[in-house]
């Protein structure tokens, strides 16, 4: 099923939260909240603060896409410098300009304890949506589960964008961990992984790189 560009929910930002100037997209960088499931609720936070760090999509657990600004446009969302860079043995370019980055609802990582999962704000988990990983992933095998609506969503959007935009489809493993491909600027689809090694979205769910895998 193709995406349903009316079917896209606008919760605008304020234009001081974003820079309306139009860059090529050559990348897409996957990203997600650390936070509830509500879509809605995570462009009206950004639009509570002065610090321009958004996306241009969030994706709700119930599937719903809320559009915060043109996919043209731009906003903070990797937190990366020129140290990073020249760690990585690339010259600095702001990727954050040539990239649409796509936020999924979603708390990451998960703690057992007693038999019941809680996340990192201590909020109770239902196993019903706990993802078990075969092995830990920055410390953690347990992970909110990404629902299938928003894996689903996600499918529909990150094929649309890249067929907008002209970016390959292609699957990597490396996109998980510090990828110099993404330093480079090489066109693609990537996690805030790719270019940050304390952060952990997202996680690589089975079930989610099936889908990147199948684009």
């Amino acid at each position: 099923m193709k995406l349903d560009l009316n079917k896209i929910i606008n919760v605008p930002l304020d234009k001081a939260q974003y820079f309306q100037e139009e860059n090529k997209k050559t990348q897409i960088y996957l990203h997600h909240t650390a936070g509830g499931g509500d879509a809605k609720a995570v462009s009206r936070f950004w639009n509570s603060n002065e610090t321009r760090i958004a996306t241009a999509f969030v994706i709700g657990h119930n599937g719903e896409i809320v559009q915060c600004f043109s996919s043209k446009h731009w906003a903070w969302h990797l937190g990366i410098d020129v140290e990073d860079f020249s760690k990585n043995g690339t010259a600095y370019q702001n990727l954050n300009k040539s990239s649409v980055g796509v936020e999924v609802c979603n708390y990451g990582q998960l703690r057992l304890k007693s038999g019941k999962f809680y996340n990192y704000t201590g909020g109770l988990v239902d196993p019903r949506n706990v993802t078990t990983l075969e092995k830990p992933f920055k410390g953690f095998v347990y992970w909110e589960k990404y629902t299938d609506a928003q894996i689903e969503s996600l499918r529909q959007l990150v094929t649309y964008l890249c067929e907008t935009y002209d970016i390959p489809k292609t699957y990597r493993d490396e996109i998980f961990q510090i990828d110099k491909e993404a330093f480079k600027g090489t066109h693609g689809i990537f996690t805030h992984n790719s270019v940050r090694k304390d952060k952990s979205d997202i996680y690589p769910c089975p079930r989610m790189i099936d889908m990147l895998k199948n684009l």
